[in-house]
């Protein structure tokens, strides 16, 4: 199957991508690394869109972990800011995970009322390009905005999926997906270390979860799907069984 890819950002844009496409989102630092680290782990995983809903689900489920930030800050009540680092270090991986960030936990809710929603960090960029290829006609890339940024990170794994994609036979639906994927699908590690984000985690002391990110790169072998407001893995490119935690 040949199809075609694009790439965009913000929450914003999911809407035109709704119809017809399977929607990859893409919040490298830090909540697609977070959840899908949760989930690789063993631990269920639910994004929600808005402090209101998280304590919402709280309420329905067993002890959950609350894990997250708004603006930087964890919230009050919280047990985990948003960070895969702190995360892989918990043992208690039988209590669900409720996931909230400034845009990426948002953008993973908004993504879900699309054909197909999965979401994607540098743990898995490999998998989920195999995952996707001759599975969808039209897939969109989808990279959290952040103060209003496409920041490098996201537009890099973005890039070395749709450059995957492409080396297949998708073609880049339009101009601009066609330079992001020039410019960064041979990008190395070094190149968003002048990120904002990577700057917000130096400033803020959280470095740890830049190294969590630049040490785990395309190590694990599934894909992650959203499906009824929680994350499952699939075994990439295989017939699937959803299942809500890796196996």
């Amino acid at each position: 199957m040949h199809g075609s890819v694009v790439i965009d950002f913000s929450p914003g844009n999911v809407l035109p991508y709704r119809e017809g496409y399977a929607v990859v989102v893409i919040d490298v630092i830090r909540a697609t690394t977070t959840a899908i680290t949760a989930v690789e782990m063993g631990r269920e995983c639910f994004p929600v869109s808005s402090l209101e809903a998280a304590w919402r689900l709280a309420a329905r489920l067993d002890d959950p972990l609350m894990v997250g930030e708004l603006g930087g800050e964890m919230p009050d009540g919280f047990h985990l800011n948003n960070s895969p680092a702190q995360l892989a270090m918990r043992t208690d991986i039988s209590r669900p995970m409720i996931l909230l960030s400034t845009t990426g936990s948002k953008l993973i809710c908004e993504a879900e009322n699309s054909d197909a929603a999965y979401l994607a960090c540098l743990r898995n960029y490999t998998s989920t390009a195999l995952e996707l290829a001759g599975r969808y006609s039209k897939i969109a890339l989808i990279g959290a905005s952040s103060l209003g940024e496409f920041r490098e990170e996201d537009q890099i794994c973005c890039a070395w999926i749709a450059g995957a994609l492409v080396k297949g036979g998708y073609r880049p639906q339009d101009e601009k997906t066609s330079e992001i994927i020039e410019r960064w699908r041979r990008a190395t590690l070094e190149a968003f270390s002048g990120s904002n984000s990577v700057a917000y985690l130096r400033k803020s002391g959280q470095l740890k979860d830049l190294e969590f990110i630049i040490t785990h790169v395309d190590d694990l072998d599934d894909a992650y799907l959203v499906q009824n407001d929680r994350i499952g893995a699939v075994r990439a490119g295989k017939k699937r069984e959803f299942a809500p935690t890796a196996t």
